[in-house]
C-alpha cells in the first residue's frame, strides 16, 4: 500500500511529505498514527518542519501542526518552504542562533510577544515565536526572532552599530539598531522571507537570507 505520509528528519527539523493524490482525512488519519508511533522520539523537541509533496491552505496548515503539536508534544518554531536554501537556512537561522546560547552569549524566550509587552535584555535574544503590533523587543545584543516581526525591534542598543536583526517574516513596525531608525524609504519591501536587517552607515538594510554567502 502507498504510503500518504512520509516523515523525515535531519539535524536542523523535520521533512514531512504528504502525497498529492490523497483526500485530506486520509492525509490526517495517517499523520496521526506516525506521529502518535514516534511521540517518545520526538517529546518536547524544539524543531522547524517543511511540508513537501502538497500544498496545504492556511487553515489545513494549522491544523496540521496543532495535530503534530498535540500528539507528539514537538514545539515547531518555525516552517519553511521547500527550496534549495532550505538547509543552509536551517543552519543559519535556527541551529547557529541556538547554539549561542550554549556559548553563553544570548538569553532564550519562549512564546509570543503581543500588544504592550516589553522585553529588555542586556544579551543578544532569541525568541521562538512572534513580536506581535505593538509589542517590543530592545536588546544590547543582535534580535534573532523564528517567527515574524510586526513590532518594534531594537538591537545594538547601547550603540553597537554591528548588531543585526533576523526573523522569518520582517515587517517592523519600528526598527532601530545602535542610534539608527529605520523608515520605510531604506526597506527594500515587507519581507515575508528570512531576512536579515543591518546598518550600513546612517541606513538600515533588510536582505534576504537566501541571497547572502556565509
Amino acid at each position: 500500500m502507498k504510503q500518504k505520509v512520509i516523515i523525515k528528519s535531519n539535524k536542523y527539523g523535520l521533512i514531512v511529505h504528504m502525497d498529492p493524490d490523497a483526500e485530506y482525512t486520509e492525509i490526517l488519519k495517517e499523520l496521526r498514527e506516525k506521529f502518535t508511533e514516534s511521540a517518545r522520539f520526538f517529546k518536547d523537541a524544539t524543531m522547524a518542519v517543511t511540508f513537501e509533496g502538497r500544498i496545504l491552505t492556511k487553515p489545513q496548515e494549522e491544523e496540521v501542526i496543532g495535530l503534530i503539536t498535540d500528539v507528539a508534544h514537538i514545539h515547531i518554531v518555525c516552517i519553511f518552504d521547500t527550496n534549495e536554501n532550505t538547509e543552509r537556512l536551517y543552519k543559519k537561522v535556527v541551529e547557529d542562533s541556538l547554539n549561542s546560547l550554549t556559548r553563553k552569549e544570548g538569553q532564550f524566550y519562549k512564546g509570543t510577544l503581543r500588544q504592550r509587552q516589553v522585553l529588555e535584555t542586556e544579551q543578544s535574544i532569541i525568541i521562538l515565536g512572534n513580536v506581535e503590533f505593538g509589542a517590543t523587543v530592545v536588546s544590547k545584543g543582535n534580535i534573532v526572532v523564528l517567527g515574524a516581526v510586526r513590532g518594534t525591534v531594537h538591537a545594538g542598543a547601547t550603540g553597537d552599530r554591528n548588531a543585526f536583526i533576523t526573523a522569518l517574516s520582517m515587517r517592523p513596525h519600528v526598527m532601530k539598531i545602535a542610534d539608527i531608525v529605520s523608515t520605510h524609504t531604506y526597506l527594500q519591501d515587507e519581507t515575508v522571507r528570512p531576512s536579515i536587517a543591518r546598518l550600513d552607515g546612517k541606513r538600515i538594510y533588510i536582505d534576504p537570507l537566501e541571497n547572502l554567502e556565509w
